[in-house]
């Protein structure tokens, strides 16, 4: 099911903000969080980000956006009433804060289900990206992932973590090193997308960019971020290269042909081309064909 999802950029939105909400609909983030959480205050506001975010979905504002609003936790007293007014067409599905263990997705599962009956929406339909925010949610991520089919897409939120840790949050990222790894290893175990944390410099670009790096190389397939500016950044380098796709499509063409002589292995650039490079190659050619066509809906979006 995350393979239908393409979560480069995951941007917040105060729901209750119509400037930040209609600059939100013009940008080129892949999925907008449209929050009802955090950036929501005081407790009156949540009203009016529900109304407001049901109100520009049903308007179709943000067509051809993947969106998942992020809702109060299930100790706040708000959660059943944001998930009820947003279970509704044109919501992928939701963020879930402070996911500790797989018992809280599973509680957020059954709650959707109930809600999916009553109103009449096939089983599975609201999607769940729960937010990784303590020590034990990352110790307690492979399970987390595993506790619903719903869960598309885990993310890591940085600032909670470590206060919860009692660690530092250091300019050079040693202090996140370890639980972004270990949340990325947990999300491909479990075959979902790993989302990596927000950038809370916004103005810093150039160490916006290194950390995106360092992320791909962990295994992230995206970032949340607080800021358009961000977005360029974050989706050049979670799309595959011209370099990347062009090697993908000659690893499948030589093995492709090896496979049709019953030469066995094929050999790129002096390299054996094994079978996990090919499964790698599939899905580079994959991503790139769904994130052409995402990309050319956004288009259609803002030529309008």
């Amino acid at each position: 099911m995350s393979n239908e999802y393409i979560l480069r950029t995951m941007m917040f939105v105060p729901g209750h903000n119509d400037k930040l909400l209609n600059s939100a609909s013009r940008s080129m983030a892949d999925a907008l969080i449209l929050d009802i959480e955090d950036s929501v205050m005081p407790a009156a506001n949540k009203i009016v980000a529900r109304q407001k975010i049901a109100e520009y979905v049903t308007a179709g504002v943000f067509k051809n956006f993947f969106l998942f609003p992020r809702v109060n936790d299930r100790e706040s007293g708000y959660l059943l009433k944001d998930v009820y007014s947003l279970t509704i067409e044109g919501i992928d599905g939701f963020v879930y804060p402070k996911s500790r263990t797989g018992n809280d997705i599973y509680f957020f599962d059954k709650l959707l289900e109930t809600i999916e009956a009553e109103k009449g929406f096939p089983f599975g339909k609201f999607k769940i990206v729960p937010l990784i925010e303590t020590s034990g949610a990352v110790v307690n991520a492979l399970d987390i992932c595993q506790a619903s089919e719903r869960v598309v897409a885990i993310a890591f939120g940085c600032e909670d973590f470590i206060a919860d840790l009692e660690g530092i949050h250091d300019d050079e990222g040693r202090s996140l090193f370890t639980p972004r790894a270990m949340l990325a290893l947990a999300a491909r175990a479990a075959g979902v997308i790993p989302v990596d944390t927000v950038h809370i410099n916004v103005h810093d670009l150039d160490d916006f960019e290194e950390n995106v790096i360092l992320a791909k190389k962990l295994g992230f397939e995206g970032n949340l971020i607080l800021h358009p500016k961000e977005i360029e950044i974050a989706h050049r380098h979670y799309t595959p290269s011209k370099q990347e796709i062009e090697d993908a499509s000659e690893m499948l063409r030589l093995s492709n042909e090896a496979e049709k002589i019953n030469k066995g292995v094929a050999v790129m650039d002096g390299k054996f081309i094994g079978p996990p490079m090919v499964i790698a190659a599939k899905k580079t050619l994959k991503k790139v064909r769904i994130i052409e066509e995402i990309e050319k809906r956004k288009q259609e979006r803002c030529d309008l």
